[in-house]
């Protein structure tokens, strides 16, 4: 498991995003891995989350994105989502998404995008559907 450190510098613009998000990434096995988000996903964080989302996806074929703790979810942050799922799908892989909260639910319903994920209640439904 990793984690990202408090007080972490963006490298454009040196501010510190260590109280705004945190990624915890765990293996699960051949292929799959299980990326957790925690804080906001806006235009300052989405570039973490896209530079992140393509790390894992590079080295395991199936992504769980636990976005159970995430407290705001705003366009830039959907955007990533979508580039993670067209990237998963270009590669044979599949992109789970566990919104957890109805802030993150709303804010894919509010824009359509939810029924083009693979959307589960929970991180053992996601991974049950991963295996």
């Amino acid at each position: 498991m990793d984690a990202d450190t408090p007080g972490e510098k963006t490298p454009a613009d040196g501010l510190d995003v260590g109280e705004i998000i945190r990624f915890d990434v765990v293996d699960h096995g051949p292929g799959v891995r299980v990326l957790h988000v925690v804080g906001e996903l806006d235009t300052l964080t989405a570039p973490l989350l896209n530079a992140r989302l393509q790390e894992q996806q590079a080295a395991a074929r199936h992504i769980v994105l636990d976005l159970t703790d995430v407290t705001f979810l705003g366009s830039a942050g959907l955007a990533v989502l979508v580039g993670a799922k067209d990237a998963a799908d270009a590669a044979g892989g599949r992109l789970w998404v566990v919104p957890g909260s109805r802030i993150v639910k709303r804010a894919m319903e509010a824009t359509g995008l939810l029924p083009h994920f693979a959307i589960a209640d929970d991180v053992p439904e996601a991974l049950a559907a991963a295996r």
